[in-house]
């Protein structure tokens, strides 16, 4: 992993160690300052490093939908643009997670997910009309709905990506 510039010998992976170190205390709350005083680097370096790699900026955002028949393609683009949380499911996978569990189960499951969106500025909510209503009223928050049809819908639905990617596009705060 050496790389010669010039008359200097440069190793890429003590370059690579050091940028994840800097990533990741970032990600736990240091100051840019804190995290170049860790890493022995100058603070403007952290800041064009979080500038070159930025693909978003804005609050915390999730992704919940079901029953969705294109999952590992929103999933993906999720994904690239840095959804912070993505729970996308089937038919099939709805009716998996309903039945591994007790009722008690079930209802601690859902109590805990309804928690943890609440955490979050905004929730692409993809399902039935009914669903997206019942969303924003549980979270008492930004929800940003995409139909997929009425309820109750017994069969996976497509969700056009370029419509996921354009509202996630639009998510600027």
């Amino acid at each position: 992993m050496l790389l010669r510039i010039g008359e200097k010998i440069i190793n890429r992976q003590k370059i690579y160690q050091v940028i994840d170190a800097a990533l990741e205390l970032r990600s736990k709350g240091l100051s840019q300052q804190e995290v170049a005083n860790k890493v022995g680097i100058d603070r403007t370096v952290i800041s064009k490093l979080e500038t070159l790699g930025e693909v978003r900026k804005g609050g915390r955002v999730a992704l919940v939908g079901f029953p969705i028949k294109n999952c590992a393609d929103l999933e993906a683009i999720a994904s690239q643009q840095g959804i912070d949380y993505c729970l996308l499911m089937s038919e099939q996978e709805r009716w998996d997670y309903v039945e591994s569990k007790s009722g008690v189960q079930l209802f601690n499951n859902v109590m805990e997910i309804v928690a943890m969106l609440r955490q979050y500025d905004v929730v692409i909510m993809l399902g039935s009309n009914m669903r997206i209503k019942l969303m924003e009223a549980l979270l008492d928050k930004e929800v940003i709905g995409i139909e997929i049809g009425e309820s109750p819908i017994a069969e996976d639905k497509y969700v056009d990506p370029d419509k996921l990617l354009t509202i996630i596009s639009q998510l600027r705060f």
